[in-house]
């Protein structure tokens, strides 16, 4: 398993989200408030809006164009009008470095 640094561990605020692109893909970055990381797909299955713009809340990230939801742990749909879940994919915390493996 490759593993990708993303940034200090740091940067990311608790309950927050950081975009992070490789290649061309987006990928969103959050830091929950049990002070967890954690990744998913970084555009809404709906209409590919960033989701490093949403509001992070309660173990949800909320997309910035139409309100859908996503529990940014597990990546499970939540709220409409999306209803297409996003990938997850794992992260560590090494060196005080925040890592996520594609």
């Amino acid at each position: 398993m490759a593993w990708l640094e993303v940034c200090a561990a740091s940067a990311i605020d608790e309950e927050d989200v950081m975009r992070f692109d490789q290649g061309d893909k987006t990928f969103a970055v959050y830091r929950g408030m049990d002070d967890d990381y954690y990744a998913t797909d970084g555009l809404c299955s709906h209409e590919a809006v960033h989701l490093a713009d949403g509001l992070v809340m309660d173990g949800l990230i909320e997309c910035p164009k139409h309100n859908g939801r996503f529990d940014y742990r597990t990546g499970v749909a939540k709220g409409a009008p999306v209803c297409i879940n996003l990938r997850t994919y794992p992260v560590k915390v090494e060196d005080g470095k925040v890592l996520i493996s594609l």
